[in-house]
């Protein structure tokens, strides 16, 4: 079975679209072929990998990767995790389809270690129940 490709798209492709790539692979990798990219990217975050550790899912070993890198690249879903990223790339040429979801950017949380962690959980619960919600409306064969 070909599996369907995904691409999480966000600015810098630090925290949430990093984070819904680490869920989507967890929940249904062996049907879907995940990846995501930033429009700047620049370096994960550490509170990323951290809120996701404690679900066990590491992704420790990922990067943030620049849009350009997939440009040409064919997917079935390009999925937008922020209204920025929705607005610096409107259009992705050989996209089968288009999805936008808004999250809060818990990269711009100021405070402390513990009040920055509280912030990136919600944003991953937040995303983990988009992902499952979306997979559930998809009705894939598993």
């Amino acid at each position: 079975m070909k599996k369907n490709r995904v691409l999480f798209l966000c600015v810098q492709n630090t925290s949430r679209s990093q984070m819904a790539e680490g869920l989507l692979r967890h929940l249904a990798g062996d049907r879907f072929e995940v990846v995501s990219a930033g429009s700047d990217a620049t370096t994960v975050r550490p509170e990323a990998v951290t809120v996701m550790l404690d679900i066990g899912i590491d992704i420790s070993a990922h990067y943030s990767k620049s849009l350009e890198k997939f440009i040409n690249d064919e997917f079935d879903y390009v999925i937008t995790v922020c209204s920025p990223a929705e607005e610096a790339c409107p259009y992705f040429p050989n996209a089968k389809h288009r999805l936008a979801w808004h999250f809060e950017d818990p990269a711009a949380v100021n405070g402390t270690e513990a009040e920055r962690l509280v912030v990136f959980t919600l944003v991953r619960d937040e995303i983990e129940e988009a992902i499952r919600t979306w997979l559930e409306a998809l009705k894939l064969p598993k």
